[in-house]
């Protein structure tokens, strides 16, 4: 195979770097004084890498740093991108005392993000790519990993379809209560370990996955990233500079909308992220994702204080009590 400028893959020196939690491979392509990298689809290649070159494309045509597409091998299930460096913010910013300048960039980007004007379709090569909408449809089909892999790996059977279906029904509910859908470029996996700092300016990696969705989905992702503790009061303080930042938040009414909407959202994600952990382990035997369990569990028990969960914070406690969510029992079902 020859790379751009018609050199043989076998003249660089290639490493396999550290992939993600999906059945990709990365690796490095050192050449002379720089380095791309390697992209290797070994499931799914119209999502991880035609759709992946095509947003990155939509996103540096809107100012966004992301990695650029150096050549493709679609046919081979892999594609060269841009090196966009070692340095992710979750590694920058994990030990900085004084994290709200850095964190008020980030939500500065978010901002930018949801500036986009995307139609539903996205020209690529010979592609036509359609940007799904986040529909309620798309949040329950997330939320159901929590009840396939973490709640049914955590519970006897018979309490397991009971709990499921009274817990199933209780999202219903909620997730119809969220006000701004559909209204905006959303990143999707916007975390400390997806935006990388090179030369100074941030760039976002794994945007294959971005979606027509609610303006708080993102903002919740860097919040309540499961891999970063942060103070509650950056988390409030962070909030609180998007509505005052954003142009979208119109009125006193809508502030009060907005709170709802992180919140729920918040919730959804990290139920989806419990069980998206547990397969992780139990299906690709990748443990290190256990250890966040607790520490995503203090983020649902922090945003169920909210009104809106009364009925759910019962369901879950009743479900999986709280003696129970600092470990994780693997039963066969």
């Amino acid at each position: 195979m020859d790379l751009a400028g018609g050199k043989s893959l076998m003249q660089y020196k290639i490493k396999k770097i550290s992939g993600d939690a999906s059945f990709r491979e990365f690796y490095r392509i050192e050449k002379n004084s720089t380095s791309t990298i390697l992209v290797k689809a070994n499931k799914n290649k119209y999502r991880n890498l035609i759709i992946y070159a095509a947003i990155n494309e939509l996103l540096v045509k809107n100012k966004i740093k992301a990695p650029k597409l150096v050549q493709e091998y679609f046919a081979q299930n892999m594609m060269e991108i841009e090196n966009l460096g070692d340095l992710s913010f979750l590694a920058y910013v994990k030990n900085k005392k004084n994290k709200f300048n850095d964190y008020k960039k980030l939500v500065n980007l978010i901002i930018k993000l949801q500036k986009i004007n995307f139609k539903k379709d996205i020209k690529f090569r010979n592609n036509k790519i359609k940007i799904k909408k986040y529909n309620l449809s798309e949040l329950h089909k997330e939320s159901d990993l929590f009840f396939d892999w973490y709640l049914k790996n955590n519970s006897k059977k018979k309490e397991y379809i009971k709990n499921k279906n009274i817990i199933k029904k209780e999202l219903k509910i909620i997730y119809k209560k969220l006000y701004f859908q559909g209204m905006c470029f959303v990143h999707r996996d916007f975390h400390a370990s997806n935006i990388m700092i090179k030369n100074k300016k941030f760039g976002l990696i794994d945007s294959q996955d971005a979606l027509r969705g609610n303006l708080f989905y993102d903002l919740a992702s860097l919040i309540d990233d499961v891999r970063i503790k942060l103070p509650i009061e950056l988390k409030s303080s962070l909030f609180n500079y998007y509505l005052s930042k954003t142009s979208k938040i119109k009125t006193n009414k809508e502030e009060l909308l907005a709170k709802n909407d992180f919140d729920i959202l918040s919730v959804q994600r990290n139920l989806k992220i419990l069980g998206i952990f547990v397969r992780l382990c139990k299906r690709d035997h990748k443990l290190s994702y256990l250890k966040h369990l607790p520490y995503i569990w203090q983020l649902l028990e922090l945003r169920l204080k909210n009104p809106v969960f009364a009925n759910l914070k019962l369901l879950l406690n009743k479900a999986v009590p709280k003696k129970n969510r600092k470990k994780v029992n693997f039963n066969d079902n």
